[in-house]
């Protein structure tokens, strides 16, 4: 049996929790099955490394940045494979382009384009445990250094995993498992015990941190069930797996919240072929994801545009639609990085009508206005102001039984 197990920064933020981890590692060894542990930086070294780009320069280059946030995964690496060796097992840590994980050029969101398992699977064959740096691979033309974005080891476990052929795939963090909300938010919020691809993805996309919507969606396109776990007890964790094999109990699963959102609103768009083109296709070009897309009821030939992008591409959204007044006809454009987005999430409201409805009723109760409103088969969500955002989320959880 081969295992790929990832553990985030919190679960080998110390010396001590690396230990631990070291434990957990070793008995999987010890049941005989072969391991590829993936870990991420300790605690919160990336977010120090940032810290200190910021003292150097405002406007570092990103492949620079790939160069020194990729050395944090390097040092967990190398502690926890020496914790390992210290207990008396074979193990060597690589990182992720020792691994040969292969990417595209874009630097600090790069994408995996393929993985030649070939050195792991010499590691294995002389009987190593195989520790991989998380968050990271190299560029095919270039051969430098690329991360993947911030979540990114999610992505590196699931992908050694599919290109392994494992037969299982952990992913250990300093949750039980993945919630109906966040249980900081609502205390009460309850652990599932099984949720769809489908639905995991809509929640990780939507803020929900105990995932990577990136691995989920990799997880669910290569059919790799993942166990998501803590690190800290031995309690059960969520699986996550395919639709079909699940009961549709709940018209809504769980409930989300992203603080990390910002509006842009261009007024009296000029309404006709292409504006709408050119506006999203400069975005694309600055590599900018835009989320909800509303466009107001014609008036005078002319419309307004709003949209939503994450705050920390506000900076550069905001260039883009400066440089594009002329083009589109536009009457100016405003923006706000004071709001959030509440959604919730359920492939159980597909055949259900009324959940809307449902959820309209409980912003309303909790005297919440809504600036944004956007949709899918298993997914409503909403733009807020960030104040209310906590209510938000207690008021939909509530309503829908959640507990």
């Amino acid at each position: 049996m081969l295992v790929v197990q990832k553990y985030g920064g919190s679960s080998v933020a110390d010396p001590e929790r690396i230990r631990r981890v070291a434990g957990r590692v070793a008995a999987v060894r010890e049941e005989g099955h072969d391991i590829a542990v993936v870990v991420s930086a300790m605690g919160d070294t990336t977010d120090d490394l940032i810290s200190l780009v910021k003292e150097i320069t405002d406007s570092p280059s990103d492949r620079e940045m790939d160069m020194l946030l990729s050395t944090g995964e390097q040092v967990s690496i190398a502690l926890l494979a020496m914790a390992i060796r210290e207990r008396g097992f074979p193990v060597i840590s690589l990182t992720g382009p020792q691994a040969g994980i292969a990417t595209d050029g874009v630097h600090t969101k790069a994408r995996i384009l393929n993985i030649d398992t070939s050195r792991l699977r010499k590691e294995f064959s002389q009987g190593n445990i195989v520790v991989v740096a998380g968050f990271q691979g190299i560029d095919q033309e270039s051969s430098d250094i690329t991360t993947l974005g911030r979540g990114g080891s999610d992505t590196t476990a699931v992908a050694l995993a599919a290109a392994l052929q494992a037969d299982l795939c952990e992913i250990y963090t300093d949750v039980d498992g993945v919630y109906t909300t966040d249980p900081r938010i609502v205390p009460e919020a309850r652990k599932l015990n099984v949720i769809s691809y489908e639905e995991m993805l809509e929640l990780a996309n939507l803020g929900a941190a105990v995932l990577h919507p990136r691995a989920v969606e990799m997880a669910m396109n290569y059919k790799m069930p993942l166990h998501v776990r803590s690190s800290f007890n031995t309690n059960p964790g969520t699986l996550v797996k395919e639709e079909e094999n699940l009961e549709k109990e709940l018209l809504v699963t769980g409930v989300a919240c992203d603080h990390n959102v910002a509006k842009i609103g261009l007024f009296n768009v000029m309404d006709k072929p292409g504006i709408a083109f050119t506006i999203f296709k400069a975005l694309a070009d600055e590599k900018i994801n835009v989320d909800m897309i509303i466009q107001s009821a014609m008036r005078d030939e002319r419309n307004d545009i709003s949209f939503t992008c994450s705050e920390g591409d506000l900076k550069k959204a905001l260039a883009v639609v400066d440089g594009l007044q002329a083009d589109i006809g536009a009457d100016g454009y405003t923006y706000s990085d004071s709001v959030a987005k509440v959604s919730i999430v359920g492939a159980g409201m597909i055949s259900n009508p009324g959940v809307a409805a449902k959820m309209f009723e409980a912003l309303y109760g909790a005297g919440i206005n809504l600036e944004m409103i956007s949709t899918s088969e298993i997914r409503i969500s909403c733009v807020i102001r960030d104040e209310d955002a906590e209510k938000a989320v207690k008021a939909l959880h509530k309503i829908f039984d959640l507990a």
